[in-house]
């Protein structure tokens, strides 16, 4: 599955906030691998809007296999002073953000439909009179 999400960082902070992700601890990116984040990116805008993308088979389940780990509550604990709402822990306060076009897979549906009436013509007994008459 893919899962976007949305926080946000103290636009005073932003710059720190870059400097940090620059450099993850290597045990944290072992981590988040192992938990089964996949092709995961960050995103930050101007104002501080942060937009993550990941793929995972089941998200609640690579954020619980997350939440065990030593060195993501030393890292979320880290950056919470980073975010504009750091009562909370960063991890904890992502904003699932609903997917609503995907390229591929409209491509697919589309192959498809399109295989799916290719069938439906060619087993058609009128189309193949036509086929035997020209």
């Amino acid at each position: 599955m893919r899962v976007c999400f949305r926080s946000s960082v103290q636009p005073e902070l932003m710059a720190e906030y870059k400097q940090r992700h620059a450099a993850v601890w290597p045990e944290m990116l072992a981590a988040l691998k192992n938990a089964g984040w996949n092709n995961y990116s960050l995103f930050l805008a101007p104002d501080g809007q942060l937009i993550g993308y990941l793929e995972c088979e089941d998200y609640e389940a690579a954020q619980a296999r997350m939440a065990v780990t030593e060195v993501n509550a030393r890292w979320q604990a880290e950056m919470a002073t980073l975010f504009a709402n750091s009562d909370v822990l960063p991890d904890q306060g992502f904003e699932v953000v609903e997917e609503v076009f995907n390229l591929e897979d409209q491509l697919a549906a589309a192959d498809d439909a399109t295989a799916a009436a290719t069938t439906h013509i060619d087993k058609d007994p009128a189309h193949e009179y036509q086929k035997e008459q020209a």
